[in-house]
C-alpha cells in the first residue's frame, strides 16, 4: 500500500491539529505519524494518537526551540526512517517539524515533500534572530516540492517576503489545515440546564455578558491588550465576565507581570486552565475575543463560529478570512487596546448587533469550512501528485 508520512513537532499537534484526518486518509493510503514522544499531564503522547487515529506511529524527538545539536540528530533520525519506509509523500505541519523533515526527506530522496504553513511566528521577531529565521524558512521551502499556506493571506505574506516561488504555493479548499467538525461543534448539543449549571459553577450570573478567550495565554495572542481592555470594561459595567481557557507558556512567551497579576486578582476574570473539551465554554459565552498578533488559520475562531458565537478578531490573515466585519463578527487593528475595548463595549451595549452576528456565525462556517470538504480536497491533491 502507498505510504504517506505525516509529521508534527509534538503529538498534541498530530492528534489535535489533524484530528480525524489521519483516520480518513487511512482509507486510501498507509498513514504513518511522526512526532516527539510527548505525554504530559495535559497533552497526550504519540501512542495515544496512534490509538485514536488507528495509524502506525514512530516517535522522533524534536524541540520547538532552536537547539542545533538536537535538531541535527532529529534530521538524521528522520532520514533513517524515510530511507527505511520509502514513503511516496512526506507531509509536515508546524515550523520545526517542517524544517527538519523537509531537509531529511530531500536527503532521503522522497519524491513529494509537502509542508503546510499554519502561521509564521517569525513575523513578530526582529534583528539577527529574524535573519536567522528567514534563512531557515527559505531553507524549508527550498527543500519542499509543495508549500500549502492554510490561508490566502498567509500565501500573500509568503510571496511578499520572497520565501519561495509562487508555483510552489497552493491553498487547499478555502483555507484551514483540517476544517471543522460542525456536528461536534454544535450549540444545540447543550441544553439550557447545562449552561445554567456551568455558569453557576463559575460564579457567573445569568444576566452577565461573557467574553471568552480560548488559546495559549501568551503575549502573541494579545492577552496583555485583552486584560487591559477588560479591566476598563469592568470599571464601567459590573455585569461583564471574562473566561480564559488555556495555559501559560512562561518560558517561551510570557505575559507582562501586571497582566498576570490582574488575572489572578480580578474576580470577574475566570481562568479555567487547559480543557480537553472547550465546547461547554463556548456554549455559555456571548462572544469570542481573539486579539492575536499572528495566525495561520485559527481553529478557535472556526469553533466559535460553529457554536454560533460572534468573534472580535484582529485584522490579520486567517482571522479576517473567517470573520467579515459586521457579518459574523468585528475586526480590529492589531495591538490596539482602545479598539478592542470599543468592540467589547459594542457587544455589551448593542444586544441586536450581538444577536445578528451570532445568528450568521454558524452558517458561515458550515458553508465554507466543514472538515470533510477540506479532507476531500487534500485527498484530491494527494491523488494528483501520486498519479
Amino acid at each position: 500500500m502507498t505510504k504517506i508520512i505525516r509529521i508534527t513537532t509534538v503529538p498534541v499537534s498530530l492528534g489535535g491539529l489533524l484530528k480525524g484526518q489521519l483516520k480518513f486518509m487511512s482509507n486510501y493510503y498507509e498513514i504513518i505519524g511522526i512526532s516527539s514522544e510527548g505525554s504530559t499531564t495535559i497533552n497526550s503522547g504519540i501512542h495515544d494518537v496512534a490509538k485514536e487515529e488507528g495509524i502506525r506511529v514512530i516517535p522522533v524527538e524534536m524541540t520547538r526551540k532552536i537547539t542545533p545539536f538536537k535538531d541535527l540528530r532529529a534530521v538524521y533520525e528522520l532520514y533513517k526512517v524515510f530511507k527505511k519506509e520509502k514513503p511516496i509523500i512526506v507531509h509536515s505541519h508546524t515550523p520545526k517539524a517542517g524544517t527538519l523533515s523537509m531537509l531529511a526527506a530531500k536527503l532521503a530522496g522522497v519524491p513529494n515533500r509537502l509542508h503546510t504553513i499554519a502561521g509564521l511566528p517569525l513575523l513578530v521577531v526582529t534583528g539577527p534572530k529574524r535573519k536567522l529565521l528567514d534563512f531557515v524558512e527559505k531553507l524549508t521551502y527550498s527543500c519542499a516540492t509543495k508549500i500549502y499556506p492554510n490561508s490566502y493571506g498567509l500565501k500573500d505574506i509568503i510571496v511578499a517576503n520572497k520565501y519561495t516561488t509562487i508555483s510552489k504555493l497552493k491553498v487547499i479548499a478555502k483555507g484551514s489545515s483540517n476544517g471543522i467538525d460542525t456536528s461536534h461543534f454544535d450549540p444545540t448539543l447543550y441544553a439550557e440546564t447545562d449552561k445554567v449549571s456551568l455558569r453557576k459553577e463559575l460564579s457567573i450570573e445569568l444576566s452577565d455578558i461573557v467574553f471568552l478567550f480560548v488559546g495559549r495565554l501568551v503575549k502573541d495572542k494579545g492577552i496583555n491588550e485583552l486584560i487591559t481592555a477588560f479591566k476598563k470594561i469592568n470599571k464601567a459595567y459590573d455585569h461583564a465576565k471574562l473566561v480564559l481557557v488555556g495555559t501559560y507558556e512562561k518560558d517561551l512567551d510570557p505575559l507582562d507581570p501586571e497582566t498576570e497579576k490582574e488575572i489572578n486578582l480580578n474576580s470577574n476574570i475566570i481562568s479555567v486552565g487547559w480543557q480537553s473539551d472547550v465546547r461547554p465554554f463556548f456554549s455559555i459565552a456571548d462572544v469570542l475575543t481573539f486579539p492575536s498578533y499572528r495566525e495561520g488559520f485559527p481553529n478557535v475562531v472556526m469553533q466559535a463560529g460553529a457554536m454560533s458565537l460572534p468573534s472580535i478578531v484582529t485584522d490579520i490573515n486567517g482571522c479576517n478570512e473567517i470573520v467579515s466585519e459586521g457579518i459574523n463578527g468585528l475586526i480590529i487593528p492589531v495591538k490596539n487596546t482602545e479598539a478592542l475595548h470599543n468592540a467589547m463595549k459594542k457587544i455589551l451595549t448593542e444586544a441586536k448587533l450581538k444577536e445578528r452576528l451570532g445568528n450568521k456565525s454558524r452558517e458561515v462556517i458550515v458553508n465554507r469550512y466543514e472538515r470533510t470538504y477540506v479532507w476531500e480536497q487534500l485527498l484530491k491533491e494527494y491523488k494528483e501528485l501520486i498519479n
